[in-house]
């Protein structure tokens, strides 16, 4: 029989973890369907209850409920419980089993398709909400020194302190100073609403790469990096794929391809 998954959101009609999510299944010969759900803002838990009762093996998560699926879930892995939220569940044996791989996807998407190392590098990490959350212990574990700012500085030193390391520090845009990074990941929502961020000029490193998780336009944030030295700008496109591969993995013990996947979605 065929293997059932979805992906819970609200909105969710935009999501492109359907097609990717087929394609790896084409790719990899996987008999699996998968399609996007819209629970109601108060029907997570009976969604998931639903999707359990009718055989599904599993769900992605997206806004707003992933730290509703944080919460649901029965067993947590270490970067589930480093993030304090959950955008992979897998239903085996009355279990509910929850991951967060959208921080290696991030990393993935750096070493493997931009070609970038992180061991020792100086990395900006650009606000300390649920999307930065998820990649602080990815970064780490792949050798970054990382800086976390935010508008409210008391949430990146909160942030910053979860974590029992001498390699993450946090604070606000004023602690940047003079400072130069290799790596600055913009982890804030700023992209949607067209808003700049108070980035210092000077912020970019020789060779520096900027990131923004956001896909799919071009946002001020990336605007500002080119005028500003870095020498490669990159969107979230390839995050959004390396970390939907990250859960096929999980779920079908199979890694798909995905340089191939990017290009045709850039395409």
């Amino acid at each position: 029989m065929t293997d059932r998954y979805a992906v819970i959101g609200n909105p969710i009609s935009h999501s492109k973890s359907p097609l990717i999510h087929r394609m790896f299944a084409v790719q990899t010969g996987q008999d699996i369907s998968y399609e996007a759900i819209e629970a109601p803002l108060d029907g997570f838990r009976d969604t998931l209850v639903r999707l359990r009762q009718e055989g599904y093996k599993g769900c992605n998560v997206t806004v707003p409920f992933k730290f509703e699926a944080f919460n649901a879930a029965t067993d947590l892995t270490d970067r589930a419980l480093a993030a304090e939220a959950v955008n992979t569940l897998s239903f085996n044996d009355g279990l509910t089993g929850g991951d967060n791989t959208d921080g290696a996807g991030l990393v993935r998407d750096i070493r493997h398709n931009l070609d970038m190392a992180l061991e020792n590098k100086r990395v900006l990490l650009v606000g300390a909400g649920g999307a930065a959350s998820g990649v602080v212990l990815p970064l780490l574990e792949a050798g970054a020194q990382l800086f976390i700012v935010n508008r409210t500085p008391a949430k990146a030193c909160e942030l910053a302190a979860r974590f029992a390391s001498s390699a993450v520090q946090g604070g606000g845009y004023e602690a940047i100073g003079d400072a130069q990074f290799d790596v600055v990941i913009n982890a804030t929502s700023a992209g949607l609403s067209g808003s700049a961020i108070p980035l210092p000029e000077t912020l970019f490193a020789a060779g520096a790469l900027a990131y923004d998780m956001m896909y799919g336009r071009d946002t001020p944030f990336m605007a500002f990096a080119r005028d500003n030295g870095a020498a490669l700008v990159a969107d979230g496109l390839g995050m959004l794929v390396e970390q939907a591969a990250e859960a096929f993995n999980i779920w079908r013990g199979v890694r798909p391809d995905t340089a191939e996947l990017i290009a045709t979605l850039r395409n």
